[in-house]
């Protein structure tokens, strides 16, 4: 069952420091903030120092709360001059803080104000799980984890080269230092990886040294004595070394093959997308409009965390592309989600009881309510998602693949198959001339992905969709993007978006009547009279094929080698080198394909992943090698 968060309440200690009055302890020092940061945490890790000419530096906090250390640590390394490399710091927090009260507690703490406000600025809402943010374009990025740590560390996916081990001391806080969160710390460690923290209570020594770290105590900070430094002593690789060679080939130009073209030459790579059709955004990236919003559940599983990570970072995706002058057509005007009975009605309460997520992400609305808020009456009430809305796929593409240089496109120019020679990939036409070759070769071509990869094992198919385009001029205004069965959206150039039918092993791209009057029938049932009296006669609209896996989840990683998972795990399963997968959006690939994009690209880069590891392992088109599909076909939702 989801642990819902409970937010930090930020109080002040008579001395005027930032104060917890769960725990009954301090953030921070008295004896300055900024001064511990310095002493304890960058000083006791050789910081700034180790990270000089690195490519990329890893640091693990355990313990956010205010974001002090990380402020500092980020200033630090504008400092140093690392023009080139990137900082991944990741940090782990139970109970975060409002914005606003991050942003009061700044005020007086002798942090770098303007830091503070860009890192404000960009705070996520309050819900579980993981969250990447990009600063100073790319070249610091923060991942927050929202949750308990003992529950969350197992789950970060990265090698780290220096831990921040902070909290509340042990005796206040006893879970933070137990030997479950020493050994998850270990085993993000290699011999080179080093540990700093304020406590030298005798537990802590021991718990560090039971997990495999070498432990010495130092001079303290303020009124302690002394601290503790550690490094990790027993032998293991370090992280992967990113390629030295950064060029890539990407197959396919929609949603998927410009996301992660958008990913990797934000990290400095020159990537040549190779397209069969006229134009980039062909296929299901080429529809009108879609809808951009999660998919809860009251178990929180992993679709329902996929998409709720996806959301997030699709924003944040958005509001990075903006910054960089690359704007997307969409539109936050918010998503109700319909129920499609008084039964699902009563699910979908159960579901927002049970999360308790903030009502600025999700709560639930009645009929009536439903009603004021879409403009047209709604038979049931539903989920209102007030921060989603749609945007225009297309739109989305265009902006990918919009950089000023190291990306690109070569439309009508179709890849009959691939070659792996002295470690690089060649692609071939149909007349098996060689059109280009590089050491990293993306698959983003939807279904056809399989033919390729000569991996037809793999369950993915192609699922024909109907989006029906219905005249504005005939129909009420429409504040919302309405779902349930089916969706609608606002107006986009003059017509609301209707859709879409799903019918599998069905390759025609022709529009139908009968598609046009299910998606009719569907919208009258989220929304009792509003096509009035439109009729799927001489309706204009679209038809794509989507790629889907049986499982619903994309396929995102490294191709497998093996055809057989036996006596293997996804860690050590044999791989194609070089060459990687990246689809199976379906009908979510507006909330996935930028999440998806940056975990390929953090892959492909050995850099820590944006998401926890049983959700990027869920991802992985291994998965299907390891535990074979039973069922062979889809069903509409």
């Amino acid at each position: 069952m989801p642990n819902p968060l409970t937010p930090a309440q930020l109080a002040f200690s008579t001395a005027g420091v930032p104060w917890s009055d769960q725990y009954g302890d301090v953030y921070h020092s008295a004896a300055g903030a900024a001064e511990q940061t310095q002493h304890v945490f960058l000083h006791g890790n050789g910081l700034p120092a180790r990270w000089a000419g690195c490519e990329s530096f890893v640091i693990l906090e355990t313990g956010f709360g205010l974001g002090l250390n990380f402020l500092q640590t980020w200033q630090a390394w504008l400092a140093s001059g690392n023009t080139t490399g990137r900082l991944h710091f990741i940090s782990l927090e139970k109970h975060p803080f409002h914005a606003e009260d991050i942003l009061k507690a700044h005020a007086n703490a002798g942090v770098p104000k303007a830091l503070s406000e860009v890192l404000v600025a960009q705070w996520p809402e309050l819900v579980p799980g993981m969250h990447r943010l990009e600063f100073d374009g790319g070249r610091v990025i923060l991942t927050l984890g929202f949750g308990d740590a003992e529950t969350l560390l197992p789950t970060v996916a990265a090698r780290v080269d220096a831990i921040y081990l902070d909290g509340f001391s042990p005796a206040q806080n006893p879970e933070m230092w137990s030997s479950n969160i020493f050994s998850a710390l270990a085993s993000l460690s290699s011999d080179h990886t080093t540990l700093a923290t304020w406590s030298v209570a005798g537990k802590v020594r021991e718990g560090l040294i039971q997990a495999g770290f070498l432990v010495e105590k130092t001079p303290g900070f303020g009124g302690k004595r002394e601290m503790l430094q550690a490094r990790f002593r027993v032998p293991r690789t370090a992280h992967a070394s990113p390629p030295s060679n950064k060029r890539a080939l990407v197959v396919g130009a929609g949603l998927a093959g410009t996301g992660i073209a958008e990913r990797l030459n934000a990290r400095g790579w020159d990537v040549h997308i190779l397209e069969a059709q006229s134009a980039f955004a062909q296929g299901a990236s080429g529809n009108l409009a879609g809808a951009f919003r999660p998919l809860p559940s009251k178990d929180d599983n992993r679709i329902a965390r996929i998409t709720r990570a996806g959301f997030l970072y699709g924003l944040h995706h958005l509001q990075y592309l903006h910054h960089l002058g690359r704007d997307v057509l969409w539109d936050p005007c918010g998503v109700l989600h319909l129920a499609r009975n008084a039964e699902q009605e009563n699910r979908q309460k159960d579901v927002v009881a049970t999360m308790q997520l903030p009502e600025s992400f999700l709560r639930w609305v009645s009929a009536a309510e439903a009603t004021t808020i879409a403009g047209h009456t709604a038979t049931f009430g539903g989920w209102w998602f007030p921060t989603a809305g749609w945007i225009q796929p297309t739109s989305l593409c265009d902006a990918n693949i919009g950089a000023p240089q190291g990306i690109t496109l070569s439309t009508s120019t179709g890849v009959a198959r691939i070659e792996r020679q002295n470690g690089l990939w060649s692609v071939f036409d149909a007349d098996d001339r060689l059109i280009d070759k590089a050491p990293v070769l993306i698959l983003a071509n939807a279904h056809d992905a399989t033919r390729l990869a000569h991996a037809k094992w793999l369950p993915l198919q192609a699922v024909r969709g109907q989006v029906s385009h219905l005249p504005m001029a005939q129909l009420a205004p429409l504040r919302v993007v309405v779902c349930g069965q089916g969706y609608i959206t606002p107006g986009v150039g003059g017509h609301a978006a209707l859709g879409a039918s799903f019918v599998t092993d069905d390759f025609d791209l022709a529009l139908r009547e009968d598609e046009h009057l299910e998606n009719l029938r569907k919208l009258d049932l989220m929304l009792p009279g509003y096509s009035g009296s439109i009729d799927g006669s001489g309706l204009g609209g679209r038809v794509s094929l989507r790629p889907v896996s049986l499982d619903r989840l994309p396929m995102v990683g490294a191709m497998p080698h093996a055809l057989s998972g036996e006596g293997y795990k996804l860690a050590n399963l044999p791989r194609e080198e070089g060459l990687w997968l990246i689809s199976g959006f379906g009908a979510r690939g507006l909330v996935w394909s930028s999440l998806c994009s940056e975990l390929l690209a953090s892959r492909i880069c050995g850099e820590p992943l944006p998401i926890e590891r049983d959700l990027a392992d869920a991802m992985d088109p291994a998965r299907f090698i390891l535990s074979p599909p039973k069922h062979q076909r889809l069903q509409d939702d």
